[in-house]
């Protein structure tokens, strides 16, 4: 067996692979979604990735089946009826029903199955959603959380966030008060089942969620911008890597 074959399957998740409308933003995602493809496939992963939006959840789950571990990316609002809300709110995004319900479907299997899985941004609210949380659906924010008014290439905001210091998530990253990027709208509010909050931005926002007993954490920033601190990526990928059940598959340092 080759050292590529034997390594972990990392599933990264996506919104879409294709925003024809709106090619800046859809740039700018892509930049995200690459670092985490490439600094996983640098950790000793083997890559999937796979757009939610252009499948059935159905075919999501079955694409993914085969995953050591799921990493869901950043994207657009989750349509609101999903947490029992409305649309019409300021800030409203597009939504992808399709792609909200797959990743809902997939979160939920991973509690089944305890799958390890990272949720970055969006992906932190898909998790909250998935176990029955609810999402502020927009914060009043003078530029905290994403910077206001810029181009989509400035728009992420530099920040502090004070991670709780028996979370995985410290443990993880070494530090219970660290530097983030972040570029969010919206904002966990009622927690869902089994979720503990893992971080709290100044404003007392969270920021991070932990499951108290299955493999699933959401950070509501992004390890992966290109100023984010170097560190953090990895060692949140490493922290992944290190929750796959060690019979199955190696864990690369």
């Amino acid at each position: 067996m080759s050292e590529y074959t034997s390594r972990p399957h990392l599933a990264i998740i996506e919104v879409t692979a294709s925003r024809p409308d709106r090619p800046e933003y859809h740039a700018k995602v892509q930049v995200l979604n690459g670092r985490v493809a490439a600094e996983s496939i640098d950790g000793g992963w083997n890559v999937s990735r796979h757009a939610a939006a252009d499948v059935t959840p159905t075919e999501l789950l079955a694409a993914t089946a085969s995953a050591d571990a799921i990493v869901l990316v950043g994207g657009e609002d989750l349509t609101p009826h999903f947490y029992g809300a409305a649309s019409g709110y300021e800030g409203e995004t597009a939504h992808f029903e399709n792609a909200d319900a797959g990743q809902i479907a997939v979160v939920r299997r991973a509690l089944e199955l305890s799958t390890p899985l990272l949720g970055i941004c969006r992906g932190l609210q898909v998790i909250n959603v998935a176990l029955g949380g609810t999402l502020v659906q927009h914060i009043e924010d003078d530029g905290f959380h994403k910077n206001l008014n810029v181009p989509i290439d400035q728009i992420l905001a530099t920040h502090g966030v004070m991670l709780a210091d028996n979370s995985g998530l410290a443990a993880s990253l070494g530090a219970t008060d660290v530097l983030v990027q972040s570029a969010h709208h919206q904002s966990v509010d009622a927690l869902g089942a089994g979720l503990v909050a893992a971080a709290v931005a100044p404003d007392g926002l969270i920021e991070a969620l932990e499951h108290v007993s299955a493999p699933i954490t959401g950070v509501q920033w992004h390890p992966e911008a290109p100023d984010a601190p170097a560190e953090q990526l990895p060692l949140l990928l490493g922290a992944l890597q290190r929750q796959v059940v060690p019979a199955r598959v190696p864990v690369f340092a």
